[in-house]
């Protein structure tokens, strides 16, 4: 992983000035030399990539832009890996492979020979001149191999390239999970060596803290690392660091005072800097042998009610970002929203800080409320409700919703499980490290009671995104023979563990009367999720009461949804409807597919219908003490596009035995007026009730965000009326 530290820089005239923090100030400037290219700055970016590849990003004019694919070329990349330290060019790669930068597009249509010492000395359309769009941003992949001895010439900075950086724990913490204490080091050319601690500070720490999934630094005992200081052979590097502790990264601070290095007086009166880092509430250090859990889970609702959440993300420390305001959940306006706030949000929440803060929705669209819109923040606040931000969010709709994703510590999660025999890398047989007998032995999974629950805790701990199909036979995937055993049974998830050791499972005494092999639990897991979400003003505006006689009403008794005491009824006698409609909309990442494909969906022949899923939601009626006294339950026998948001062309139509889901960006309306939608109230007494509407309730298709799948109303009865109001969505929505 690639870091970068920064010092103060002015251009005189596009060469190389370095301000010295001496005594007296002073400038070196070539005077003799001239360069009418503007001095811009590198560097890659993106996801899922290594140190030496990424999307190439200019810092121009004060703003971080990319660059257009039209016309790249090899010999463009090697000036831009060039100039990035290292020795050439591999490839490039167009179309934004390293994911969609955001901002200006700065450069396009570039034209170099090769030669150039600057990609701003290549022949190009002019700096923000581009007829581009992000999904056209290039990438390179340079050489591992650096440019012996470079140094970063930046226009604001000069940089010196490390290549990581590590906080290194003592012997007797070596075992914990995770470091949260140690000497800090920096890999640079090839080799660690130490930061000097006369010059370092809090803010230096917090800054390193952060970045490594830590909200705040904490107090150490100096002591014993001084001992250990004198014991071992230091190496310094040639630089102190000056952070102002609001930078997300250790590579965003400046570079302080050159370091004059004197051997074993390099440091003199000093020691190597030490690190010590508070982990958030939900992380606790534990010495990982064996299993031991080195995450503590927290056990039902927090002893606080908090601010902030977040919301649709796959992975821990991401998601869309929501605040509580008088009792109701809302979202925050992407306007101005940057990496500072989103930072606050993230040490709030007890993470680092923030590693991207998202605009756009891009994890997924909230409902209700936007609670918060321009939001300024110092970096400094404890929560984000302490920052400044304008209450009025007119024009903000949940298009616009911001997110975040945060730096959380490493727990090496990922090393306890993997997937084998699938076809790719994000699906296969669940195979699990598991100690018995004394070692450590790779195992499978029992499939019985395996769901979408658990498939979603196996994602997420590899970091594989959502799960979107849970597998109980793996016969088609060959695994490794030798975890052909069951070393894990019984496993119950509620969907918000971490690893899968977390959920309920029957401990060391395994019990699978199928076991492994071809019956083992499988995943196949996806970056994006549909989530589904219940109009709840619809429903609160079309709720009425209807009396239908039996003799109407025998293909919904067929497909069970009266109550039991219609089995008894005469076809003379007539059924009291509880009638509403029901408005889904699909706001997430991906379409809402039936996991049954059409070969296996159930022909009903008295409404001549298939049904793709036999409970697509539940209908309840409540006593206010939560016991249910009416249900209905409604198949999904036409999941379908019935309106989409503007520009969103529809996708499914159950027509002609058509293919069945819900675009993103579209809803699916059933009709009060159609069978099987309302809840069988004939033998409900007159009272107050909660009529509770559970979308998708057997989890049977994966979606990013379950908390929104239900929907309580306040509702009163007086035996021939009834009235409907106060409707919610979400768990804890008060009634």
């Amino acid at each position: 992983m690639k870091k970068q530290l920064s010092a103060t820089v002015v251009d005189c005239y596009g060469l190389l000035s370095i301000y010295l923090p001496l005594d007296h100030s002073f400038f070196i400037c070539c005077a003799s030399c001239y360069s009418s290219a503007p001095v811009i700055q590198l560097r890659l970016a993106g996801e899922k990539r290594k140190h030496y590849e990424g999307r190439v990003e200019v810092f121009y004019n004060g703003e971080w832009g990319t660059v257009c694919d039209d016309d790249f070329s090899i010999y463009a990349a090697q000036v831009v890996c060039r100039e990035l330290g290292f020795i050439d060019a591999v490839s490039w790669v167009p179309s934004a492979k390293f994911g969609k930068g955001e901002g200006r597009i700065w450069l396009d249509n570039v034209h170099c020979s090769g030669g150039e010492k600057s990609l701003a000395q290549c022949e190009s359309n002019g700096f923000g001149v581009s007829d581009c769009k992000h999904s056209e941003d290039v990438g390179v992949v340079c050489n591992q191999k650096r440019i012996p001895g470079f140094k970063f010439i930046r226009n604001q900075a000069v940089t010196m390239q490390v290549e990581d950086v590590r906080i290194r724990a003592t012997y007797s913490h070596r075992k914990r999970v995770p470091i949260t204490e140690g000497f800090l080091e920096v890999k640079d050319g090839g080799k660690w060596r130490q930061i000097c601690n006369k010059e370092w500070t809090e803010m230096n720490s917090r800054v390193t803290c952060g970045m490594y999934g830590f909200p705040g630094e904490k107090p150490f005992n100096p002591r014993p690392y001084k001992l250990l200081a004198k014991r071992r052979k230091k190496n310094y590097w040639g630089f102190s660091v000056n952070c102002t502790g609001n930078e997300a990264d250790l590579s965003d601070c400046k570079l302080g005072r050159e370091i004059q290095l004197k051997g074993n007086d390099t440091c003199s009166k000093g020691m190597p800097v030490v690190v010590s880092c508070l982990p958030g509430r939900a992380f606790a250090p534990s010495v990982s042998i064996g299993f031991s859990k080195a995450y503590r889970v927290e056990v039902g609702q927090t002893l606080y009610q908090p601010l902030v959440r977040l919301r649709g993300g796959a992975m821990i420390g991401e998601g869309r970002v929501e605040v509580l305001k008088n009792g109701e959940w809302g979202t925050v306006c992407d306007d101005n929203w940057n990496i500072r706030a989103a930072t606050v949000v993230c040490r709030e929440l007890g993470f680092g800080s923030a590693k991207e803060a998202l605009t756009g929705a891009r994890l997924g669209q909230g409902i209700g409320p936007v609670h918060m819109n321009e939001v300024e923040c110092s970096g400094f606040e404890k929560s984000l409700t302490e920052c400044y931000f304008n209450r009025d969010s007119l024009g903000c709709s949940h298009e616009e919703d911001a997110a975040v994703r945060c730096n959380v510590p490493a727990m090496g999660f990922r090393n306890r499980l993997r997937l084998g025999g699938g076809r790719n890398p994000y699906e296969g047989r669940v195979e699990v490290l598991a100690e018995r007998n004394g070692s450590l032995v790779w195992g499978a999974v029992c499939s019985d009671s395996w769901g979408t629950m658990e498939a979603m805790v196996v994602c997420r701990q590899l970091g594989l995104g959502f799960a979107s199909h849970a597998f109980q036979e793996t016969w088609y995937w060959q695994g490794d023979s030798s975890a052909d055993s069951v070393v894990m049974s019984g496993v119950r998830c509620s969907g918000t563990e971490l690893t899968l050791d977390q959920c309920l499972h029957h401990g060391k005494h395994v019990d699978c009367p199928r076991g492994g092999g071809r019956f083992a639990a499988g995943v196949s897991c996806t970056q994006t999720a549909p989530d589904l979400v219940l109009n709840a003003q619809v429903v609160e505006q079309t709720t009425y009461l209807e009396d239908r006689p039996m003799y109407a009403l025998q293909c919904a008794h067929e497909e069970h949804c009266l109550a039991t005491s219609a089995n008894k009824a005469d076809s003379s006698s007539y059924r009291r409807l509880l009638r509403f409609s029901s408005q889904i909309h699909n706001n997430g990442q991906s379409d809402f597919r039936p996991r049954a494909a059409h070969h296996s969906w159930i022909w009903h022949e008295c409404h001549r219908h298939y049904h793709s899923m036999e409970v697509f939601t539940h209908y309840d009626l409540l006593s206010l003490n939560g016991t249910k006294v009416a249900e209905g339950h409604k198949a999904s026998f036409c999941l379908e596009d019935t309106q989409c948001d503007e520009g969103i062309q529809k996708r499914y139509e159950c027509a002609n035995f058509g293919a069945q889901g819900i675009t993103v960006g579209c809803w699916d309306t059933y009709r009060h007026d159609i069978d099987c939608q309302w809840i069988d109230i004939t033998d409900v007494k007159p009272g107050d009730y909660i009529l509770q509407v559970v979308i998708n309730p057997n989890y049977e298709v994966a979606e990013s965000d379950y908390t929104n799948n239900i929907m309580k109303c306040r509702s009163r009865y007086d035996g021939h009326r009834i009235w409907t109001y106060n409707c919610h969505i979400g768990e804890t929505m008060s009634l």
